[in-house]
């Protein structure tokens, strides 16, 4: 009676975790593939807008131990996120969320576009890679389009930022 007791107890407890997952999330596998779908066409539309490619991380990777010259600039906050990790030799300048469509230093810490296109440099040919924190972070989109609005031919976006980075296992650098 008692090994009776204890298996119907196992039971209910398993319906009751299978029940509590189950409204946890709400969404079956077609509504979350209208999720991905949307962010999906989101990042595509925002790249044709602000004429420039994407790079996922291992694409990120391939191309720094390439020995190849390349740019990687950190869109995040400095103390926030850049301090605290990101990816090996990236540069940070901050960009805003929302989109920025005219240059507005209040929300690049105070930055000017002179001192953006003086991190860019002379080369308009320079292959730059610019990420912010993860795929629905559009800092790295204002990053690129400006990037983009100001001549240079090659920028990359890696969308899946500093979390997708160390999401593949790759090493991160911490600044003083």
């Amino acid at each position: 009676m008692r090994i009776g007791e204890i298996a119907f107890s196992l039971v209910v407890c398993g319906f009751f975790v299978v029940g509590c997952n189950n409204s946890v999330s709400t969404k079956n596998k077609f509504e979350k593939e209208v999720d991905n779908e949307q962010a999906a066409v989101k990042l595509v539309r925002e790249a044709q807008q602000g004429g420039y490619n994407v790079i996922t991380a291992k694409e990120l990777k391939d191309l720094i131990g390439s020995g190849k010259g390349l740019l990687v600039i950190d869109t995040m906050p400095y103390d926030a996120s850049y301090k605290k990790a990101h990816v090996p030799g990236a540069k940070q300048f901050l960009f805003p969320i929302p989109e920025m469509k005219e240059w507005n230093t209040k929300e690049t810490g105070g930055k000017t576009l002179d001192d953006f296109q003086a991190l860019l440099g002379p080369e308009k040919d320079k292959l730059i890679v610019v990420y912010c924190g993860f795929v629905k972070c559009t800092r790295s989109h204002n990053g690129a389009m400006w990037a983009v609005k100001l001549g240079y031919k090659n920028v990359l976006r890696f969308p899946g930022g500093i979390f997708a980075w160390q999401g593949a296992g790759y090493p991160t650098e911490k600044a003083g």
